[in-house]
């Protein structure tokens, strides 16, 4: 399999950040008074993408929880490493935070020199949500099945153009996966995020994505894109008429995107335990389950430590992953 590349201007200057308050950030010693002014919620992906659907949700609800306003910060851009790494060098003091998924994982196989460490820089909270990716194709595509995909894909090799939202993220070392298992030749074309990606997919620039549940659902309700597959090895509620891709042409593939809330390491114990009960408790309030599932996503709170566990897991499970699919670190 060929070796990807990066594409230029993949890295971009993050967007400016308006502090909500001006008061100055407490010593350790007053974690028990956290928090007493805004807190800034990075999230590492441009607007539109799952990350941001869910990162201004939880905002909302954590808001509400902690009597503090929380303001979201986009800062996408290679693949997650500039908002990732802008929280990684924050002051550990619970008041930057970062939504994160399954691309803290990816990056140390995908890139050889990263500017933090995703195992030791990040102090876990809690994983918030879990969900498939969507193999969805433009309906300019002739295929309406994974089986007929794979066939058209092997009839005209290297002629299908995947869009992924960013090097390393889910969706593309999904696609890879996919092109890996089915022995195909597609070329894969990254952008800056899912938003560009799903406009490039509703004009017919590319062929096919591999989207989050909440950013294709609108578009595949109204027909303007078509859904080949989930990701998982179950159907999703979200979608009960779209099978597995491994029900429907690719036995033993499965991908799962998960996301969860990171501070940067050294924030006191107990202002992580203060957020994790109020994500926990929002996870629980009435009605939530419902808006996520509406959103194609299911609620996967866990323990500081059980997303530690996780994120060291997901690290070792796509480092064999890439390899075998012949992906180096660039």
């Amino acid at each position: 399999m060929k070796q990807l590349s990066w594409f230029a201007g993949l890295l971009v200057a993050p967007l400016c950040y308006a502090a909500a308050a001006a008061a100055q950030t407490p010593s350790t010693g007053s974690a028990q008074a956290y928090p007493i002014r805004a807190i800034r919620l990075v999230v590492a992906s441009s607007p539109g993408g799952t990350s941001d659907i869910l990162g201004r949700l939880m905002a909302q609800k954590l808001g509400e929880a902690l009597g503090q306003q929380v303001v979201v910060d986009n800062r996408a851009g290679a693949s997650g490493v500039i908002g990732a790494d802008l929280v990684a060098k924050s002051a550990p003091d619970g008041y930057t935070l970062l939504i994160t998924q399954n691309s803290l994982a990816i990056n140390p196989s995908m890139i050889s020199k990263l500017p933090y460490d995703a195992l030791r820089d990040f102090a876990p909270i809690s994983r918030i949500a879990m969900n498939p990716n969507v193999l969805t194709v433009h309906p300019s595509v002739p295929a309406k099945s994974v089986k007929e995909l794979i066939a058209l894909a092997k009839a005209k090799p290297g002629s299908l153009v995947i869009g992924s939202p960013g090097m390393g993220t889910l969706p593309h070392v999904a696609a890879e996966l996919f092109k890996f298992m089915a022995g195909v030749d597609m070329l894969q074309v990254i952008f800056k995020g899912a938003g560009q990606g799903i406009v490039s997919l509703l004009s017919g620039e590319i062929a096919l994505m591999f989207p989050a549940p909440p950013t294709a659902m609108p578009y595949i309700k109204s027909g303007r894109l078509r859904p080949l597959g989930v990701t998982t090895t179950t159907r999703i509620q979200a979608l009960p008429d779209v099978p597995s891709i491994a029900e429907a042409g690719l036995p033993g593939y499965e991908s799962t995107q998960w996301f969860g809330l990171l501070a940067a390491a050294g924030t006191p114990r107990p202002v992580i335990d203060r957020l994790y009960q109020e994500i926990s408790s929002v996870l629980r309030a009435p009605g939530m389950k419902e808006r996520l599932t509406t959103q194609g996503m299911e609620m996967a709170g866990s323990t500081p430590e059980e997303f530690a566990s996780l994120i060291k897991s997901e690290t070792e499970k796509w480092a064999k992953v890439l390899k075998a699919a012949g992906i180096k670190a660039e």
